[in-house]
């Protein structure tokens, strides 16, 4: 009899045992790390800090989620680290940028693609647009193209990086209008670029409706044009580039959201695409996205897994043309 409930005993440990190690169990029994490729300051690292900050409560995962920079190159650096040396264990999770990361796949020369990653929720949508400084003599998309025809490549302009929506952006304005201007990648995201059209480094720059939105407000730029089929609430004076008379669609959109690295256990995914989405549905998580120019965008991980599909296919068309 002893024999046996020893052996019931060990048979019931290792169950447990398993349980957890497949992601039942007690998941998650320590804090969660956010992996965000781009610095400190920025839309994305802003954002991730906003929709995580109800992450400790019961309703959410019952732990916090700490935020972890790791920019360089667009996104480059921290989303190969997320690809090839992160840990699966639910633990480590990564924020992801579309279409920068599945554009960066496309053109190659780094260690990830969509199957690389596990979707788990979006929580934004962030259109480009067109900045100048606030004394910029620009006040018009139509000043912009104006002075890049007379100046082939003379005007110089910023982004995030290469390959990541706001260069995607630019190709497309580019193409749109005809011209040949100097885009200027910058290797600190969206927050340097947006400091390198303050400083007057360069005479306009491509960036983040979210970033644009709180640097206008502290009166630092004007904002000419939405790279997006329709006006933003955010921003309902400022005309898209369609209306302004360039062809251009909403390709460039930045949607943002969690993920998490390829073999991470499938009950993990279920449990964090079941809790994720409702963690991004707060009211407190809502409000301070749109005090702070944050469009929302909530998505399920099946909405995902379509939204990733089709821009990649858009994309790979996209590219081929620019």
């Amino acid at each position: 009899m002893k024999t046996w409930i020893a052996g019931a005993a060990m048979a019931l440990a290792a169950m447990a045992g398993m349980a957890q190690a497949d992601g039942h169990g007690d998941y998650p029994e320590r804090p969660v790390m956010l992996m965000v490729s781009y610095g400190a300051g920025g839309a994305t690292d802003f954002q991730a800090r906003i929709v995580t900050m109800t992450a400790g409560n019961e309703d959410a995962l019952g732990v916090p989620i700490a935020i972890v920079n790791r920019p360089g190159a667009g996104g480059r650096v921290g989303w190969n680290w997320l690809a090839s040396e992160a840990d699966a264990d639910g633990y480590t999770l990564g924020a992801y940028n579309v279409p920068h990361f599945i554009a960066q796949s496309i053109e190659g020369g780094v260690s990830y693609s969509t199957d690389s990653f596990e979707p788990i929720a979006n929580w934004g949508a962030d259109p480009a647009v067109f900045v100048v400084g606030a004394d910029s003599e620009f006040n018009s998309m139509e000043d912009v193209i104006a002075y890049a025809k007379e100046n082939p490549g003379g005007l110089t302009f910023s982004g995030a990086g290469l390959f990541v929506g706001h260069h995607i952006a630019a190709l497309q304005l580019e193409k749109a209008a005809d011209v040949k201007m100097a885009y200027i990648p910058n290797n600190a995201g969206g927050a340097g670029a947006m400091r390198a059209v303050i400083a007057g480094e360069v005479m306009g720059g491509v960036n983040n409706l979210s970033d644009a939105f709180r640097a206008q407000n502290a009166g630092n730029v004007k904002i000419l044009g939405i790279f997006d089929t329709e006006r933003s609430d955010f921003l309902p004076d400022v005309p898209t580039m369609q209306e302004q008379g360039y062809d251009i669609d909403n390709a460039s959109v930045n949607y943002r959201g969690v993920m998490v690295p390829k073999g991470t256990p499938q009950p993990i995914i279920d449990h964090l695409a079941e809790t994720v989405p409702a963690m991004f549905d707060n009211d407190r998580v809502k409000s301070r996205m749109e005090a702070g120019g944050s469009p929302m965008r909530i998505m399920s991980r099946d909405e995902v897994i379509e939204m990733w599909a089709a821009r990649e296919e858009t994309l790979k068309e996209l590219l081929a043309g620019l």
